[in-house]
């Protein structure tokens, strides 16, 4: 397979949780990164923001950047003006930066629940599946017009989770402007099977993100109900080859597609208590695994 590795740095610095990794600086992170000859990662809130330092900073450790999420709430159709103004300033900031993908989720319809760490989801009625549709596609024609490809992240606490779900949005959506993310993690968090997603979506996939779960962890917080970022605090995600996916199979049918392009890896952890740096290289020996 010709494939790139990429490592996130949301395993230093969680994004959502902000105590996680915030004593980590940019350099830091980085050069343990490239230390296990990781090529790629994602933008973190510890990066330089102006374009020409963060190229730089990257270029130190011959690294690149690969993409950097972005929330959108095209279901509300009278967002859509602001949304697009957003996810076009977005886009250009990672064509800028050189990437070729633009990961992108909508975030809607969450009611919290502070005083008992949960959020509520509600599902998208079918007017709104159609203006969410109706944004991403003018959301992926502006990807495709700059060269780059809109890669929808189904995931965890979201309106596009499960299986029945991320159907109807490849159902929906044009091909040739919506593309998938495709994420073990969240796959299996979501009650699907990993393999299964890959193996019928794979036409649609341009870019992959690898992180295992912990099953009793996982049963555990599905129990309780609470908010996903609890999830996270519990340890319910960890790196590929340390929780219960089995991705022999899943590898077997990358190199059977001849996969080519990204594959980043994922974790999600609190650093005080798994080291990012352990585990990355735990990570790192388990891919050589599948692939030698």
């Amino acid at each position: 397979m010709k494939v790139q590795y990429g490592i996130s740095a949301i395993n230093w610095v969680n994004e959502d949780i902000k105590e996680y990794g915030n004593h980590y600086t940019a350099e830091q992170v980085l050069t343990e990164m490239a230390s296990l000859g990781f090529e790629g990662t994602e933008y973190c809130r510890k990066f330089p923001r102006d374009i020409d330092a963060l190229k730089q900073l990257l270029a130190s450790k011959e690294m690149v950047l690969t993409s950097q999420w972005r929330s959108v709430h095209f279901s509300d159709p009278t967002r859509h003006e602001e949304e697009m103004e957003a996810f076009r300033a977005h886009a250009d900031f990672l064509k800028a930066m050189g990437c070729k993908h633009v990961v992108t989720c909508e975030s809607s319809n969450k009611t919290e629940d502070l005083a008992n760490n949960k959020i509520h989801i509600t599902p998208l009625t079918d007017a709104q599946w159609g203006h969410m549709v109706e944004g991403l596609h003018k959301a992926g024609q502006y990807c495709n017009d700059n060269g780059m490809k809109l890669v929808y992240h189904f995931h965890g606490e979201t309106v596009v989770e499960t299986s029945e779900e991320i159907a109807r949005l490849m159902e929906m959506t044009d091909s040739a402007l919506i593309h998938l993310l495709y994420d073990t993690g969240h796959a299996y968090y979501g009650g699907c099977d990993p393999l299964y997603i890959l193996q019928t979506y794979y036409d649609r996939i341009a870019y992959i993100h690898l992180k295992d779960v912990r099953e009793h962890v996982l049963e555990q917080h599905l129990k309780d109900g609470y908010r996903f970022r609890e999830g996270v605090r519990r340890g319910v995600f960890t790196v590929p080859g340390d929780g219960c996916i089995d991705f022999e199979p899943i590898f077997e049918e990358l190199q059977e597609r001849d996969y080519e392009g990204w594959i980043i890896v994922e974790a999600e952890q609190n650093p005080e208590i798994a080291n990012p740096l352990f585990y990355a290289e735990k990570a790192r020996n388990y891919l050589k695994t599948l692939t030698e």
